[in-house]
């Protein structure tokens, strides 16, 4: 009887280890189905198999189906937003963002990361409430463009121009239309020449940062 108690803990450990195992594997198996299926085909079983388990445990761990997709997006977007923000932090000038969009184009062109998301927004269309989970996910990555933008066009002549905010709204519906198009196409030439395109420019911005730092004021002539 002494030992019941530690035995009880163990097997409670080594239940919630595999009980995480489990769900990582459903996760994993849902972002692998929106990639390669779509939304459509993302159903249970289809998940169950690639994740190597019982169907029933979708509905276990995560009440439905729906809930299993929404947390392949959380999962897919919270690594993805990690990695965004470490790029970002090491960035020091406009020129140094837009190749780490670049790098980050093709990463997630590679992976198909925004597949999951544009998946999703295609159920959402089908799917009553699922729209509204959706775009709450898409808040911290509206943060975040505003974030890059903020820091792309500090002490430049954009800064003053139009509003950080707008400008984020349209880099991310540019950056998920260019993926959109590049997976369609089966060629990302078209966009990466974007980028160089826009690397030139942010060139030009920098050298006119360098020229005119925030907060310098023209100094007159002696009278």
């Amino acid at each position: 009887m002494a030992t019941s108690g530690p035995r009880r803990a163990v097997t409670s450990d080594r239940r919630i280890e595999r009980s995480t195992q489990t769900r990582a594997a459903l996760v994993g198996g849902a972002i692998d189905a929106l990639r390669e299926v779509g939304f459509a085909g993302a159903s249970a079983r289809e998940i169950a198999d690639r994740a190597g388990c019982n169907q029933a445990l979708v509905f276990y761990h995560f009440g439905s189906v729906t809930d299993l997709l929404l947390a392949a997006l959380d999962d897919v977007s919270a690594r993805r937003l990690a990695a965004y923000a470490e790029i970002l932090d090491r960035s020091v000038s406009l020129t140094d963002i837009i190749g780490s969009a670049k790098e980050i184009f093709s990463e997630d062109l590679d992976a198909g990361y925004v597949a999951v998301l544009v998946e999703m927004i295609t159920g959402a269309q089908s799917t009553p409430g699922l729209g509204e989970q959706v775009r709450a996910r898409l808040a911290p990555w509206r943060d975040f463009a505003e974030s890059a933008v903020r820091k792309a066009v500090r002490g430049s002549p954009v800064e003053y121009m139009t509003p950080a905010r707008e400008i984020a709204h349209a880099v991310m519906a540019g950056f998920l239309g260019l993926e959109l198009l590049a997976n369609l196409d089966g060629d990302r030439a078209a966009a990466l020449a974007l980028f160089e395109r826009a690397r030139q420019i942010a060139a030009l911005l920098d050298l006119t940062q360098t020229a005119f730092p925030a907060g310098t004021e023209a100094e007159g002539d002696p009278a």
